[in-house]
């Protein structure tokens, strides 16, 4: 999925809308199989959920209290999808 099919939320006092009037914590975006990418202080940095991603193997950390946007690859509305059930 390119950048441009994934959805841009703005975080709005620590939390993004998930779904449809369902907003979430930023720490739930950090660990859902969904999220692509945070914008922290105008920098786009992959997410940490993409660290078990055989292509991926992202290792940078990301800081949740300056994060301004998240990039989400979930199109069907499916909402947070834990990595933790991938990963065991």
């Amino acid at each position: 999925m390119t950048e441009t099919e994934q959805r841009e939320l703005p975080v709005e006092r620590g939390t993004v809308e998930c779904r449809l009037g369902v907003r979430v914590g930023l720490d739930r975006c950090r660990f859902c199989a969904s999220s692509r990418a945070f914008r922290e202080a105008g920098t786009w940095k992959r997410s940490p959920a993409l660290a078990f991603c055989m292509a991926s193997r992202v290792t940078e950390e990301v800081d949740l209290s300056k994060v301004e946007a998240v990039r989400c690859a979930d199109r069907t509305g499916e909402g947070f999808r834990s990595i933790m059930s991938i990963i065991s």
